[in-house]
């Protein structure tokens, strides 16, 4: 049991016999009444969010979830396979599972595959990635003075917005969380 005094973004809790994950929260102590803690919480199998109110102080149950590292191998369709670093033992997730991450999933790369009570819950793939870009327009000559951008493709497909001197075959950084460029490598 956790307290929602004890609320942080990315916690697990179960709330109604389902796992959800914090996303916001906030505490708020009116000038009249008892203070709550007004939360925004992420179903973590349907991918629904809504909103819900804990009295503050009140006891919710902490849901343990179990974070284990992962290189991933290859994909076969909507079916991606991962394996185990320590047994080697080879686990095959679904595309649904990873989410949107799965456009930065690149072969070799390490990932944690989160679980709860034995079943896989999600993965969580590196914050940043450096990867190549494959697809790009050709860069404009003295179109600068804007600071504009042009989209690129990557070599796992995602498309990302870049700045304009970037050319095919340069290796770039990206935030998976927001889908940003964010320097050359």
């Amino acid at each position: 049991m956790i307290s929602s005094n004890d609320f942080r973004t990315g916690l697990t809790i179960l709330v109604d016999s389902q796992l959800w994950q914090v996303v916001e929260f906030l505490h708020v102590k009116p000038g009249k009444g008892a203070a709550f803690v007004r939360t925004k919480l992420k179903n973590v199998e349907t991918g629904q969010v809504v909103e819900k109110t804990f009295r503050a102080g009140e006891k919710v149950e902490s849901a343990r979830v179990e974070k284990s590292e992962m290189q991933y191998l290859y994909g076969d369709g909507n079916d991606y396979t991962f394996m185990d670093n320590q047994t080697f033992d080879q686990l095959t997730i679904t595309k649904a599972q990873i989410g949107d991450g799965v456009k930065y999933l690149k072969e070799g790369m390490s990932a944690y595959v989160l679980r709860h009570e034995s079943r896989i819950i999600g993965v969580d793939i590196p914050n940043h990635v450096e990867l190549e870009v494959v697809e790009t327009p050709p860069s404009e000559k003295g179109n600068t003075a804007q600071g504009g951008t042009k989209p690129a493709t990557l070599e796992t497909g995602a498309i990302v917005q870049v700045p304009f001197f970037v050319d095919v075959g340069t290796k770039i950084r990206v935030d998976t969380r927001n889908n940003q460029y964010l320097d050359r490598v």
